[in-house]
């Protein structure tokens, strides 16, 4: 198993795309990675606390088969304590946004800015492209 306490804010982060939103699809180093009181505010919706996170996950993860986070761009700020990603989110839809689970493959793109207190990840701001995604995939024949 990797230190992860040896790893940079940035390292942390990216380690939490290549193994939460990608396989292996640990969900448990969210415990370890992230404060107990850790928050996520996503689109405007605000989810506090690991426990609660875990299970938005798993329910994302549900609904968006084989997904794989790709970092494009990330860098941290001179202080470390903010970490900032524009990424490539692809799978398989199985009903993401309510569309149909048609099966069909499908790509999000979002930025994610990540505060880091005490060297774990204390808070999340993502935004992702969601409406479009979902005109286009709304838009496809129904199989």
């Amino acid at each position: 198993m990797k230190d992860l306490d040896k790893l940079s804010n940035l390292e942390k982060v990216l380690y939490f795309f290549d193994n939460v939103w990608s396989a292996p699809y640990d969900i448990t180093l969210i415990d370890q990675l992230m404060l107990p009181d850790f928050t996520i505010t996503t689109a405007g919706k605000v989810i506090s606390g690991r426990d609660e996170f875990k299970k938005w996950v798993v329910g994302f993860l549900h609904l968006m088969h084989e997904s794989h986070l790709e970092p494009l761009d990330a860098f941290e700020s001179d202080c470390g304590t903010k970490v900032v990603v524009r990424w490539k989110l692809t799978g398989i839809n199985n009903g993401i946004l309510g569309l149909p689970p048609n099966r069909q493959n499908i790509e999000f793109f979002g930025t994610a800015i990540w505060l880091i207190k005490d060297g774990k990840l204390a808070h999340n701001w993502v935004e992702r492209n969601s409406h479009e995604v979902f005109q286009h995939h709304s838009s496809l024949p129904r199989s």
